[in-house]
């Protein structure tokens, strides 16, 4: 029987500590229940949201009137290998991304090392097809399955069918709330070495080879000088992390872009063919945001042009405002849309 429960705050539950409450809430702690929590909503007419570890949304002050179902389903289990030199590990939604990380790189599995620190839960990853110092989720998925809203039955969609892209999937495009995300199962390479193509990281070895661990422990630490890893102490961290992505141009339109800013260069990067991905960081530094920027109690990171923060009781209506300020400059000097990584909720 489901235990449903009304009224409950969900800034508590997000990295921004932002937002109203949810009109209903429950905790699904299996398959059976998140059936049953889809079933509920649809027999009352309610709208249905998923929530993970909170890390990447933005609750609507007024907070969502429909039936929030929290996914805190647990388990990492190992199925053998997929050939030689790969191990399957079926992941559980709700387990703790950088537990899961860590679970690798203390096996000497490669994969996902670079993707060390990242706040959430492991079924919000293949939604957002997360990366981080040149490596992403979609690089290991082999599988998720899922509940399909359509059907009402469960699925198992393999990593083709997810239609993987830039911070892109069929989960937040064109299948957006279609399918809830159950478990993802990953195949990492066995004794693989650590991918270092990512400046930070490669500047940091400068040249050596370094093992998984050392890997995790130099994203970890860079990740912790730009407050992108969750610690209480630092204020910085109610964010919902990178809070724009990386916009993708042609490249024959840096030259407009450096005059644009009366710089020599644009810092870019390659994404192949006659396309480069422009730092949305340097952008919103451009248009003139600098760091700690600050409007009323949103602002940006003293540490991250990137990541926008609760300085403290912010309201969502102030990061909109701050976010929408933001995406208009950038607009206006360079021609170039923003795009927003967090979903919104209740807006």
């Amino acid at each position: 029987m489901l235990n449903i429960l009304e009224n409950v705050p969900l800034a508590p539950l997000t990295t921004l500590k932002v937002g109203g409450a949810a009109r209903f809430f429950i905790e699904a702690t299996s398959e059976a229940d998140v059936l049953a929590a889809f079933e509920h909503a649809a027999a009352r007419g309610l709208e249905l949201f998923i929530l993970g570890g909170g890390s990447n949304i933005l609750v609507s002050d007024k907070g969502f009137d429909g039936l929030v179902v929290r996914i805190v389903l647990k388990g990492i289990e190992p199925v053998g290998g997929a050939d030689a030199e790969r191990e399957l590990i079926i992941v559980q939604a709700g387990e703790d991304w950088d537990s899961f990380v860590e679970y690798c790189v203390g096996r000497d599995l490669a994969g996902v090392e670079c993707l060390s620190g990242i706040p959430g839960t492991v079924g919000g990853t293949p939604v957002q097809n997360v990366g981080a110092y040149g490596q992403e989720v979609s690089e290991t998925i082999v599988s998720v399955r899922c509940l399909d809203r359509q059907s009402g039955r469960i699925v198992e969609l393999s990593d083709r069918e997810c239609g993987f892209g830039y911070r892109t999937s069929i989960f937040n495009s064109s299948q957006r709330e279609r399918y809830i995300v159950l478990s993802v199962t990953f195949a990492l390479e066995r004794g693989g070495g650590p991918k270092i193509v990512y400046r930070d990281l490669v500047e940091h070895f400068a040249g050596a080879r370094p093992t998984l661990a050392e890997t995790r422990s130099a994203v970890l630490r860079i990740r912790a000088a730009k407050s992108m890893v969750i610690d209480p102490n630092d204020p910085n961290c109610r964010s919902a992390g990178s809070f724009f992505k990386n916009p993708v141009v042609q490249g024959a339109e840096l030259a407009r872009i450096a005059s644009a800013a009366n710089a020599d260069a644009v810092p870019h990067f390659d994404t192949g063919g006659q396309m480069v991905k422009v730092p949305a960081a340097w952008l919103i530094e451009q248009a003139g945001f600098k760091k700690g920027f600050a409007m009323g109690n949103a602002g940006i990171s003293t540490r991250h042009s990137l990541a926008l923060i609760n300085r403290g009781n912010a309201s969502a209506a102030e990061i909109i405002q701050l976010k929408n300020k933001i995406i208009d400059a950038v607009m206006e000097k360079f021609g170039i849309e923003l795009l927003p990584e967090p979903i919104f909720i209740g807006f």
